[in-house]
């Protein structure tokens, strides 16, 4: 009879329903883990920052003294190698200067500072002494620092993803294997984001930049970091 035929089919349905979510749970076994690599390199670009500051009376006297300066000094660089596509300008401003009155005195302005500051990139790490020296030389009064990094580093991250994904591997299959279970296909792979890491950083003034400067590089760890999702068997 016809209750009979719907009895049944509700039954079926509720059956294939039943195995539908357990096939879901199924697929739901997975096991994910996270892990990174690393590779070392040795930093072989310098990033420089240095510049000029001039002080005079006027602001028009500062700028004339400070472009001149600088003029000589981009000018100087390129003539000695340096690519012009490594030479950039990072600031720039004019502030007055002012004077300090006794107490309950009002400030007033007595001069005015210019302030030029370039980033230059040096690909001869070898020869950083000398483009020092020679930074000193053409009229740089001004160093903010010295960092240094690996021109292919992306190529040299690869290594470490290769590694980090092979960790993420080694640490799934202990798991597993502790569980009982087996390793299924892999379900998901992530990249984590990254930092560079501390670089080598160097920070003197005028004197010292006059002498022959030894420089230390060190060496840079690139880190690349994954997480893996399995599927369990």
């Amino acid at each position: 009879n016809w209750i009979g035929a719907v009895l049944a089919l509700v039954a079926a349905s509720a059956a294939l329903s039943g195995t539908a979510i357990a096939e879901e749970k199924r697929m739901e076994r997975t096991i994910t883990v996270s892990a990174t690599g690393t590779a070392t390199a040795i930093p072989d670009l310098a990033h420089i920052s240095t510049g000029v500051l001039i002080e005079a009376n006027t602001a028009r006297a500062a700028l004339t003294a400070n472009s001149e300066t600088m003029a000589k000094l981009i000018a100087g660089l390129k003539a000695n190698g340096i690519d012009p596509k490594d030479i950039q300008t990072s600031s720039f401003n004019i502030e007055p200067r002012y004077s300090n009155p006794p107490e309950g005195g009002v400030p007033g302005i007595v001069g005015y500072r210019v302030n030029n500051q370039v980033q230059i990139t040096s690909r001869k790490i070898d020869k950083l002494g000398e483009v020092l020296d020679q930074l000193v030389t053409l009229g740089a009064n001004s160093m903010n620092g010295i960092s240094f990094s690996v021109s292919e580093d992306e190529k040299l991250r690869d290594a470490a993803r290769t590694e980090a994904v092979g960790n993420a591997r080694r640490r799934a299959e202990l798991y597993a294997a502790a569980a009982g279970v087996k390793l299924g296909q892999v379900m998901v792979i992530s990249e984590d984001s990254y930092n560079a890491g501390p670089q080598p950083y160097f920070k003197a003034g005028r004197a010292s930049m006059a002498e022959a400067v030894p420089i230390e590089r060190g060496s840079q760890d690139l880190e690349a970091r994954v997480t893996v999702t399995w599927a369990l068997e």
